[in-house]
């Protein structure tokens, strides 16, 4: 872990004239310390926020593992899904720093196909849950499965396919009707839940089924293309996690060219260059970790960290835009890293995926 007085000074590197994060060395330095604390929450049952749908009386299992048998732990189900993910990333990035036999085993007990089929099941039975965002981290998690070369790997990919059938199918239902994008910093913001499901859109295109591809593209464009001068100086709210004027950023950085991207985020974010709105460039305050929704904001500094890392990397490297970005990137990552293992479990329960983003 990064304690807080030893900073990330020594993380910086210079490419040309502007520092960037040495974010192999910090991921490696701190890997083994994220899967512990990953291995430890998606065993964790309790507490739990659980959220179901009673049909009847009667109709609410008595534990969490009963409702959804492989994302159990973690607080919640979509938090369980992300230290899910983290695992699979690091045991694809770096396995020699971490304890990949027992991350090996954890996962093959988790990824059955009898488990992961119930899951897929309850999602049918309940396919507003988890909209948009426990949905983007599922195919972001089943993606991640997929490029993972193991030998137990294409097994859990398998399993794990009825799942994302079901989620893949939701997005396709959900996204032509829907008008309007949510633009708040929460679980329900639409540009995270969409960016978070192109890998897996675009696997499943370049496979030969470009449905859900064309739908997220569709709302982008629906969505955020005339986006301009966004007033990013509201930020932040009370309990945010996501900048909803960086995500939209960071999705529209996926979906246009490098050019365009360029032009489109002079229109919506005008002063980057002169670090304006200040709001978005200064790292946000936490007062209380052991309250859920204040604990939030330690996930906007990383979410943000990670978004002003895409959008320096999405520009042409002279842009005078990029030195602004890296240096946001930077000191939201010294405000967030420090507090991703061993501070309240209201915020270790889930940091750990926003730290791996960053640093991966």
């Amino acid at each position: 872990m990064l304690s807080a007085d030893r900073g990330l000074h020594s993380t910086l590197v210079d490419e040309g004239a502007n520092p960037i994060l040495d974010r192999e060395r910090l991921l490696r330095d701190n890997a083994a310390g994220y899967a512990r604390v990953a291995l430890a929450n998606i065993d964790r049952e309790f507490p739990s926020d659980v959220r179901h749908l009673m049909r009847e009386p009667g109709d609410f299992p008595h534990r969490p593992r009963a409702i959804t048998p492989v994302f159990y732990g973690s607080f919640d189900w979509h938090s369980c899904v992300e230290m899910h993910w983290v695992l699979v990333r690091l045991l694809r990035s770096c396995s020699d720093v971490v304890p990949s036999d027992e991350i090996t085993e954890v996962l093959h007990h988790q990824f059955s196909a009898e488990g992961l089929e119930a899951e897929a099941r309850y999602a049918d039975e309940n396919r507003n849950r988890q909209r948009p965002y426990g949905w983007g981290w599922a195919l972001m998690l089943h993606h991640e499965v997929s490029r993972l070369e193991t030998h137990d790997s294409e097994g859990w990919a398998e399993s794990f396919r009825p799942l994302a059938e079901i989620i893949t199918d939701c997005f396709l239902e959900w996204l032509p009707k829907a008008t309007y994008p949510q633009r708040y910093g929460m679980h329900n913001n639409s540009a995270f839940g969409l960016a978070r499901a192109l890998p897996h859109a675009h696997q499943r295109a370049s496979a030969g089924d470009p449905a859900l591809l064309d739908v997220i593209r569709d709302a982008a464009e629906r969505w955020y293309r005339d986006d301009a001068r966004y007033p990013a100086e509201w930020e932040p709210s009370g309990s945010d996690f996501l900048s909803p004027a960086l995500v939209e950023t960071e999705l529209m950085a996926q979906h246009l060219t490098t050019d365009d991207f360029s032009e489109w985020l002079g229109s919506f974010l005008p002063d980057i260059a002169q670090e304006r709105p200040a709001s978005i460039f200064t790292p946000a305050i936490v007062s209380d970790s052991s309250d859920g929704q204040i604990a939030h904001l330690h996930g906007l500094n990383a979410s943000r960290a990670w978004c002003w890392r895409r959008l320096a990397e999405s520009l042409p490297k002279d842009d005078e835009r990029v030195a602004s970005a890296l240096e946001a990137a930077q000191r939201h990552a010294a405000a967030a890293l420090p507090h991703v293992t061993g501070d309240d479990y209201m915020v270790e329960h889930w940091l750990a995926c926003y730290a791996v983003l960053l640093l991966s």
